[in-house]
């Protein structure tokens, strides 16, 4: 395990590097929110473009990879949902619980450090999750919480979360390195030089974002957070590995990526869902806080078990 943590230190430096910034005052909220901006719209996009524009739909596809991250996914949804009604927590905080327990960083921190980590056969699998994490439970939070306000899931609510998509960075990234990568034609020499600039810079700008965006999380309710912590950095990857390695045929190096990135800590834009919702917005914070803290001792545990399995592939 030792190697791992060494070889994921300088990510988690980063994202220190950023916290301890941000907390100087020597980078205000707002500084964060530009350098956020920046990334999700322009670096994470054009790193995104080139990992897609050079696999095919079928390298990021595949069924039962599918599955096994919905199953899996969905069982550890249902028990935090489960653990929150018996909390007597209405319908839509327990759907942000649930959020909690099952989406990952997978933009900000497992984009650039798991391909970097478990290698470039990495990036049509975690390009995968990430696209699930964005239509599937981007979608689902999104109903819950229509439903749980006594709303009707209209035709029109069913088209501004389409319309959301299209509008996405990320998707859009991927969707167009895909189309490109159909065509059959290598990028041209200044186009893949220009998005491999842009696309460098997403790593540690992401990272120093992550940081200095922590600085503004507080860690009150600490017990409902370690619980989610632990839904997300424990019983996550657990719950997948059973469904990749027992229900679902999955491939040994797709699993061990899979599995790996159910390790990342609760994902920052579900602090932006229950702003935005006006729900339990300071138990999301603490959530964040604590599964980042926590997962530079769980991410390097996770990585050092699924490596044989990928190697035995």
């Amino acid at each position: 395990m030792l190697p791992v943590l060494l070889k994921t230190l300088p990510f988690f430096a980063l994202i220190g590097l950023g916290y301890g910034a941000a907390r100087a005052r020597f980078f205000n909220e707002q500084a964060t929110a530009y350098l956020t901006r920046f990334v999700f719209y322009f670096a994470l996009s054009a790193m995104l473009f080139g990992f897609a524009a050079s696999l095919s739909v079928a390298e990021i596809y595949d069924g039962p990879f599918v599955m096994a991250y919905l199953v899996g996914s969905g069982a550890v949804y249902v028990l935090a949902m489960g653990v929150a009604f018996a909390r007597r927590v209405p319908l839509g905080e327990a759907a942000i619980e649930a959020q909690c327990a099952v989406i990952g960083n997978t933009g900000f921190l497992g984009v650039p450090m798991l391909i970097v980590l478990l290698g470039p056969n990495a990036a049509g699998p975690v390009l995968m999750i990430l696209a699930l994490d964005l239509i599937v439970f981007s979608t689902l939070i999104t109903l819950i919480v229509t439903a749980s306000r006594g709303g009707r899931v209209s035709p029109a609510i069913v088209g501004q979360l389409f319309i959301g998509l299209l509008k996405n960075p990320m998707i859009v990234a991927m969707v167009l390195g895909l189309g490109w990568s159909a065509t059959g034609w290598a990028l041209p020499g200044p186009v893949r030089e220009f998005m491999a600039i842009l696309g460098g810079a997403a790593t540690p700008c992401a990272l120093f974002a992550i940081g200095a965006s922590l600085a503004a999380k507080s860690a009150e309710r600490v017990q409902v957070a370690l619980w989610l912590s632990g839904c997300k950095l424990l019983l996550h990857p657990l719950a997948i590995a059973f469904a990749a390695l027992v229900l679902f045929p999955v491939k040994p190096d797709a699993a061990g990526v899979l599995i790996a990135a159910a390790s990342l800590p609760v994902a920052g834009n579900i602090f932006m869902l229950a702003q935005h919702y006006g729900i339990a917005p300071q138990r999301v914070s603490a959530a964040i806080l604590v599964s980042t803290a926590l997962s530079i001792a769980t991410i390097p545990a996770v990585i050092a078990r699924v490596l044989p399995l990928m190697a035995g592939n």
